[in-house]
């Protein structure tokens, strides 16, 4: 039998299958990642540097980059002093792990980080000092004014002025403004959004493999009859649901729930649109799933908003009423679409003003690496 350790790198690794899409009459496809290595390493590549490598998404930052074919001359795999020293084999060859430092920037040109607010905010700057765009995943400097806050297929625009050679920050929306943000953007640009009301049911994956490891671990504590071991989120987590372990605000919405509110206006550059959101924990081990009302200052009927999420770039409908076939967790699980399903007219809204959609995306694929590299991706 596996240990919840072995299984948990199993599934940020990605080699655990996930079940295939399959639809009767209208077969349906998510992009998932490529059965081959291709090799990125040339000359003429920009260098680059992952910080917080050891971790989830800095190990999905590897993943993707390969996966992509992400061109490189150089590569740095940047962690904590106590990780320095580890390998990894990346396209056949053997890195070793570097202690992060104010020097570990000079000749870097793009640098992912995913290690925490704490150590973005000490080195981002650092970095960008240097002449490194850095991408951050953080929430150091979302909120920052003229930090780009970037979802490529969202507001790519808003990087019109980053450079490479030219020392910047750019900013990875939170997972769950990303994988609702897919979804909802292309019915805004059509009818905008007045109002989003957003309630989430959030991964494991969101709080890091250790809280991965922790589930699978309660499982089967609990059908044993065991106490379940509560070390990361302080109460059982297997076979039950609880609010967003972010601290709560004044207000009454936690740091997860704002996150939402905030980063939907500056991506949107609407500071008046409305947004609401109820952020839950569910025992699910990876992606997120979001119902997402919503309210248009224009009529869009469900057909039409159902053949413009056909079209929007990095979404999959699957929307099977016949069959009662809708996203979940597990069908996009080491994705890279996001998919949109329960499409429908909001009845207690007038004049085709209002639709419900049901959301599902890859926390760590799309909800963090993967929009990371799209973003580096447009530097190239």
């Amino acid at each position: 039998m596996q240990s919840p350790a072995t299984l948990s790198r199993r599934l940020l690794a990605g080699t655990i299958p996930t079940p295939t899409l399959v639809h009767h009459s209208n077969p349906i496809s998510l992009r998932s990642r490529p059965t081959t290595v291709r090799m990125a390493l040339r000359e003429d590549g920009p260098s680059i540097a992952v910080v917080g490598v050891t971790g989830a998404v800095g190990q999905e930052f590897l993943s993707v980059l390969s996966d992509r074919s992400f061109p490189y001359r150089s590569i740095k795999m940047l962690a904590s002093k106590r990780s320095a020293g580890k390998k990894y084999t990346f396209e056949d060859n053997e890195y070793v792990v570097e202690e992060l430092t104010g020097e570990s920037f000079k000749g870097v040109d793009i640098a992912l980080f995913s290690a925490g607010g704490s150590i973005s905010k000490e080195f981002g700057p650092v970095a960008v000092e240097c002449g490194t765009v850095v991408v951050d995943n953080s929430s150091a400097f979302r909120m920052v004014d003229g930090v780009p806050l970037v979802i490529p297929e969202v507001n790519g625009d808003a990087m019109k002025d980053v450079k490479l050679g030219k020392g910047a920050l750019v900013a990875n929306p939170n997972c769950s403004t990303i994988i609702c943000l897919m979804a909802a953007t292309p019915l805004h640009r059509r009818a905008k959004v007045l109002r989003m009301v957003v309630s989430t049911y959030q991964a494991a994956s969101g709080a890091g493999a250790a809280a991965m490891e922790e589930l699978e671990l309660q499982t089967r504590e609990v059908l044993e009859g065991k106490r379940p071991t509560c070390n990361i989120f302080k109460q059982q987590y297997a076979f039950n649901l609880f609010s967003h372990n972010a601290p709560v605000l004044p207000n009454g919405y936690n740091e997860e729930e704002m996150k939402l509110v905030k980063e939907t206006r500056k991506i949107w550059n609407d500071k008046d649109v409305k947004v609401t959101a109820t952020c839950i924990r569910v025992p699910v081990m990876r992606a997120h799933a979001e119902s997402v009302n919503l309210q248009f200052a224009s009529p869009l009927d469900e057909n039409e908003a159902r053949d413009i999420l056909k079209k929007a770039p990095g979404v999959v409908v699957i929307d099977d009423r016949a069959s009662n076939r809708f996203p979940t967790p597990l069908e996009v699980s080491n994705k890279d679409d996001v998919a949109v399903g329960r499409i429908r007219q909001d009845e207690s809204q007038d004049g085709n003003h209002g639709l419900d959609i049901f959301v599902c995306g890859d926390q760590i694929r799309k909800g963090a690496a993967l929009n990371a590299v799209q973003i580096a991706e447009m530097l190239l």
